[in-house]
């Protein structure tokens, strides 16, 4: 069964969330996808090679053939690299066929009210498709607890 990973972004940025979970992810051998805005694609390109002096994470842009890559930045509902874990950011909508992947992790700032009324809309389509649905919240330090 897809689970499906609800992140309340409140307290730490996208920018330094999502290279830790593309890390443990790409560590357990999965491919991913991350889908976001063409804007929002660049910035991650160009953050995936910096965000550590000690690492980088191995990733393209579908347009600069990323289906090779384990982790490839899309901006449309496409799986070019066979991903089996799909990352969602500003708002990108639920995969038609959600079951084609092992993970769905939805990413949302949790101080914006229009991307929390998305991932609410995104929350009751995952549950009513029958999705494992989880939803994650920082606590005061920063990390993360399961809230439903």
């Amino acid at each position: 069964m897809t689970e499906a990973l609800f992140y309340h972004l409140q307290r730490v940025p996208l920018e330094r969330v999502l290279p830790d979970l593309l890390e443990r992810s790409i560590g357990r051998g999965w491919r991913c996808a991350v889908q976001a805005s063409e804007e929002r694609v660049r910035a991650l390109d160009d953050l995936l090679w910096t965000f550590s002096e000690a690492s980088f994470l191995p990733h393209g842009v579908e347009a600069d053939d990323g289906a090779r890559q384990p982790i490839v930045l899309v901006t449309h509902a496409g799986n070019p690299n066979g991903a089996v874990v799909r990352f969602l950011v500003d708002g990108a909508a639920l995969p038609e066929e959600p079951n084609a992947y092992e993970r769905l992790v939805v990413l949302f700032d949790g101080n914006d009210e229009d991307a929390v009324a998305t991932a609410r809309e995104h929350w009751k389509v995952a549950k009513g498709l029958g999705l494992a649905a989880t939803y994650w919240q920082q606590n005061e330090q920063g990390r993360w607890e399961k809230r439903a």
